[in-house]
């Protein structure tokens, strides 16, 4: 998984890359044929979609600007065979397992603490560690304001304070999983745990490989969030703001998919990180070991 995902992350450099080429039209080179491409538009590329729902981007975190992001397909597929393919395979890629669902199945089964989702009193094991993790965030935290307090005199004391209880509560809304359904609750909770532990031991032997799976994962989205990005500002630089080809508002919406994030837990996960001296004591450290035949 980790060497396609290197493979997948060095393809999606080079997309980036080529946007340099395309900034190589000036403006009025642009413009002279602009008009011939409506109403093409990037809503149109099925590629596209196709790859989002496969990494497991919802319907309700597009930005659609009013506009059916699917309808010129469906339109297009009654007329030209190519354009079917890629309704059928948008169809087809709906049907299937996204990787962020398949992700949260994988991270599930990952042992906290040596407890997994089968071992009786996992959830209490759970929760002990989450516990323990928000305590440690607290104490770290409160150690580095005081010795902030010490290097800068001048330090609004009640201002940092009012921060911390910010940052804990965030943490503490996060590892809850305070921000799903109450029966999807659990799940989601160990499932946010189980990144902490992996990120917060990843030197064990057993961890070592799906913290590189995470990392990979990351490196994926951010090829994209960089791709989107990139094709942002060559848009805005050859053709500034005016409204796209297809009826979009140009810029403006590009600018609005550069918030799309499928893999969000593995990046909020980062906000609440501690340094390996900090983190609690690990149980069990006999299962995290190399096997011994």
């Amino acid at each position: 998984m980790v060497h396609h995902l290197r493979r997948v992350n060095e393809i999606m450099r080079h997309c980036v890359g080529q946007f340099a080429i395309m900034e190589t039209l000036t403006p009025q080179d642009f413009l002279a044929f602009r008009d011939k491409l409506m109403p093409a538009s990037g809503f149109q590329s099925y590629q596209m979609r196709e790859i989002e729902i496969l990494l497991g981007l919802e319907d309700a975190q597009r930005v659609t600007e009013g506009i059916n992001p699917y309808s010129a397909l469906e339109r297009q597929a009654k007329e030209s065979p190519r354009a079917k393919l890629g309704l059928d395979r948008i169809h087809a890629a709906r049907q299937a397992l996204p990787l962020r669902k398949a992700l949260h199945t994988w991270l599930y089964r990952t042992p906290i603490q040596g407890s997994t989702p089968e071992d009786p009193g996992d959830t209490e094991t759970v929760d002990r560690f989450v516990s323990a993790y928000l305590k440690a965030m607290q104490d770290h935290h409160t150690a580095g304001h005081a010795t902030q307090q010490e290097v800068i005199p001048d330090l609004d004391i009640e201002g940092a304070k009012k921060r911390l209880s910010g940052v804990i509560a965030q943490a503490w809304d996060f590892l809850h999983a305070a921000d799903v359904a109450a029966e999807h609750r659990p799940r989601v909770k160990r499932i946010r745990a189980a990144l902490i532990f992996i990120e917060s031991y990843r030197n064990l032997p057993l961890l070592a490989w799906p913290r590189l799976l995470i990392d990979a994962v990351v490196e994926t989205e951010e090829q994209f969030v960089l791709f989107r990005t990139r094709h942002a500002r060559m848009v805005e630089r050859v053709i500034g703001r005016r409204i796209g080809t297809g009826g979009s508002s140009g810029v403006d919406y590009l600018d609005a998919t550069t918030r799309y994030r499928v893999f969000r837990e593995l990046w909020t996960v980062r906000t609440i990180l501690l340094p390996r001296r900090a983190v609690p004591p690990l149980e069990h450290a006999e299962r995290y070991g190399f096997a011994r035949v």
